[in-house]
């Protein structure tokens, strides 16, 4: 987890959708899941999680959305990386109730994914700064199986959910009539993704919205250079950096728990 990953057990795939390429690194078989990295990029962990995705019975979906794909991330090359995202006009990363603008395009690699891999739909998952993109996604009609890790835009309001109004509404309409949910994690004391924040999705969502709100004595402390410089200076990933990957650890069941949630729900 300290070299960089190649990530050459991927097919790397550059995808236009809605008049826009981005690369995409694809792997596995079976229903599709989108896995969005977690700032500063897809890091040797978020790899890790995505290989356990696809290991359980998935295609990986992994959009390039920021940052040097497969690096090891630390302060010097993540913090201008971090602050080109936050004015960038596919986030909103200050905005409380509007979606950013990159969720279309992820919509549009969502409906991909399901024409390509079939199924009854597809997953996703976005970690920190993506992590809230997975429920605004739902606005798509094949996301069925949507993930929230540790949610962390607006960046300025620790209640915000970074999704419009209209777009709510529509969303908790879907999931009543559809009968589906969304999943949350957490670490307790995460200061990029606070109580407040689950609070206002619960209220909200009401029991669609499913939450897990690990202990801060669950999180890895043996971390890359980004973590340990002071970016995330409180437990934060919850299925990358801060994971413990050993059998019986909080974090394993948080990892597994996920995997059994898009099996049950992609795989019917």
């Amino acid at each position: 987890m300290f070299v960089d990953d190649a990530l050459e057990d991927f097919t790397t795939r550059e995808i236009e959708l809605d008049g826009m390429a981005k690369v995409v690194h694809v792997a596995g078989a079976g229903p599709g899941v989108i896995v969005m990295a977690e700032m500063p990029g897809i890091s040797p962990h978020v790899g890790r999680f995505a290989r356990w995705v696809r290991d359980a019975g998935f295609t990986v979906y992994m959009p390039s959305l920021f940052g040097r794909d497969g690096a090891v991330p630390n302060l010097e090359e993540g913090g201008p990386i971090f602050q080109k995202a936050c004015v960038s006009a596919e986030f909103r990363a200050f905005s409380a109730n509007e979606s950013s603008p990159v969720t279309q395009w992820l919509m549009a690699l969502a409906r991909l994914a399901h024409e390509e891999c079939g199924g009854p739909g597809v997953g996703a998952i976005g970690m920190c700064f993506t992590g809230n993109f997975a429920l605004t996604m739902m606005l798509e009609p094949a996301v069925l199986a949507p993930v929230l890790s540790q949610p962390s835009l607006p960046l300025n309001d620790p209640a915000g959910m970074a999704i419009a109004p209209e777009e709510l509404a529509t969303v908790k309409e879907r999931m009543q009539r559809e009968d589906l949910t969304v999943m949350a994690f957490r670490f307790e004391g995460d200061q990029f993704c606070k109580a407040q924040r689950f609070a206002a999705y619960a209220e909200a969502l009401g029991d669609r919205f499913v939450a897990r709100v690990l202990p801060d004595s669950a999180a890895n402390t043996d971390l890359p250079p980004f973590f340990t410089a002071g970016a995330a200076p409180n437990p934060h990933s919850v299925v990358t950096a801060h994971l413990i990957d050993e059998e019986g650890q909080p974090t394993i069941a948080a990892r597994d728990e996920i995997l059994a949630f898009f099996a049950q729900r992609l795989k019917a």
